[in-house]
């Protein structure tokens, strides 16, 4: 039986430049960090409360998971903002809107009222949406 989701792709442009983003910026921690297989880098970080839930911040090319072509293909859904990271809670999502924007986060929506909660889109810097959520 399945008892949680550890671990959760991303697909970004720069993997170091993803990890600036998602450590200075959302104020992630770096979860692993190492070399696998020649250039293959296996880089997760987590929201600080959350050391269990990590997100594998993954640069798509040519090796082990990836043929050139289908690394191509990843690379340019995610220059067309094809790709969500996901949904990031808050306890206060004007605030956090706020604080991030003042980080020179983008958003595409400002906190908005929803049937669930308060909710903002943001983009990362290789242009996936997220959710920012205050239920």
């Amino acid at each position: 039986m399945i008892t949680s989701i550890a671990h959760t792709t991303i697909y970004v442009l720069n993997q170091e430049e993803a990890l600036d983003f998602y450590k200075n910026k959302l104020g992630f921690e770096v979860g692993d960090d190492m070399k696998i297989e020649g250039d293959f880098r296996w880089l997760t970080v987590y929201p600080k409360s959350k050391p269990q839930t990590q997100l594998v911040l993954a640069e798509p090319k040519e090796g082990p998971m990836f043929t050139k072509d289908a690394a191509e293909k990843i690379r340019s859904l995610i220059e067309e903002g094809a790709f969500g990271a996901g949904v990031f809670e808050t306890g206060n999502c004007q605030k956090t809107y706020e604080e991030l924007v003042a980080k020179d986060v983008k958003f595409i929506q400002p906190p908005t009222e929803q049937l669930y909660g308060v909710e903002a889109m943001g983009l990362d810097n290789s242009g996936n949406w997220f959710s920012l959520v205050q239920r």
